[in-house]
């Protein structure tokens, strides 16, 4: 099982990540892999202005902004401080659309496991209200759980090869169909919790990946999923693993409520 955070990157092995997990911990006896963009096309620019990069020096996951204060992000992503960049497109460069603005509160959610990453899911609370435009919007979150073979769209900056190391500076963009319940357990047996949804193609070729944890899911502009986890990106039968955020509007709501 492998994360989908490129904290995991350095020291590379075959997939483009270490075994590691983000807090340092020794690896399960299988590793998750990070979520990157694999087969997917460069996103039309600023068409995704809910999706940040979350920075410590450099950009090492994604998050969905859900109110001008509050970004939703997933829980293995977390680090004690985090500039959220808004508004971005090409994060090599300066654009003219972007916001950097510093987390105040980052929470995670109380359940997470970092064990088989359960209720990986995080909000992190803005030092200041983001200045909503063209290119900083809100996404909504979900009304319902979305149904198996709703199309998806799945974006970040994550790792764009599914057999080496390719980070790329333009927002990748991927359409993807949610898994049924059966195929995403047949995939992942004994791993899949209530939790979690399979997105993706089972004869491979086109996944999330590495450098994409934490970022948006979104169906119907609605925000369903949160990159999370999978074995290697890419991989036949080994779609990408999401979690599932119709679950966690009460969680969502009284968290941002009470803080």
């Amino acid at each position: 099982m492998d994360s989908r955070s490129s904290e995991d990157m350095p020291g590379a092995m075959m997939l483009g990540c270490t075994t590691t997990t983000l807090n340092g911990s020794p690896p399960d006896a299988a590793p998750l892999e990070d979520d990157k963009i694999v087969g997917g096309y460069e996103c039309r620019k600023n068409s995704v202005p809910y999706q940040v990069s979350l920075n410590v020096g450099y950009h090492f996951c994604g998050g969905s902004l859900i109110s001008s204060t509050w970004v939703v992000s997933a829980a293995h992503c977390y680090q004690s401080r985090i500039q959220v960049r808004l508004g971005e497109h090409n994060i090599a460069v300066n654009e003219g659309t972007e916001q950097f603005i510093d987390s105040v509160t980052i929470i995670r959610h109380p359940s997470y496991s970092s064990w088989n990453l359960d209720n990986d899911i995080m909000l992190i609370k803005l030092s200041t209200p983001a200045s909503l435009n063209s290119y900083v919007s809100t996404v909504s979150l979900p009304s319902s759980c979305a149904a198996a073979g709703t199309s998806c769209l799945i974006s970040g900056w994550g790792n764009t090869s599914a057999s080496g190391s390719n980070y790329p500076d333009r927002l990748m963009c991927l359409d993807a169909p949610i898994l049924s319940d059966t195929n995403c357990r047949n995939s992942y047996p004994g791993e899949i919790t209530s939790n979690m949804f399979c997105a993706g193609f089972l004869e491979g070729g086109k996944d999330s990946c590495q450098g994409d944890s934490g970022g948006p899911v979104v169906c119907n502009n609605q925000l369903q999923g949160i990159v999370s986890w999978g074995y290697g990106c890419a991989q036949k039968n080994r779609p990408g693993v999401y979690t599932k955020v119709c679950n966690y509007n009460t969680w969502i709501r009284n968290t941002m409520s009470s803080n």
